[in-house]
């Protein structure tokens, strides 16, 4: 599994087993500010940053391509304050609210989702 770490104090079983996760042991983590709505980013968990992030107040990540873990803000100073952490229905995705301080994304962007519309189709209710 990915992460894997002698954790101080383990993330809780009643937790650890609501997850569903992928090959690598991770589960995506949206992150979103808590006040706008704005989804920021899009990061990786396994159970040991999940343990961090929940135990902290301070959003921390498995990072696939460096293979150790991140947290948000301790190089670069553009922290994640954690608000809330939910866990969608089928175990395999995170909602974390955040306060987000400066850019989320590596680039020095607010949102890792400003790349531009890829023109889809809209949908209308019928």
């Amino acid at each position: 599994m990915a992460g894997v770490s002698t954790p101080t104090s383990p993330l809780p079983d009643e937790v650890a087993a609501l997850l569903s996760r992928d090959p690598a042991g991770l589960v995506a983590a949206v992150i979103q500010q808590h006040d706008t709505g704005e989804v920021l980013m899009l990061g990786w968990m396994d159970d040991e940053a999940l343990r961090r992030t929940l135990t902290s107040g301070r959003v921390t990540f498995w990072s696939r391509s460096r293979g150790e873990y991140w947290r948000k803000g301790d190089t670069s100073g553009h922290t994640q304050h954690v608000r809330s952490v939910a866990l969608d229905c089928d175990g395999d995705a995170l909602l974390v609210r955040v306060d987000q301080v400066g850019a989320a994304c590596h680039t020095g962007r607010r949102t890792c989702f400003d790349a531009g519309d890829l023109g889809a189709v809209v949908g209308a209710r019928a």
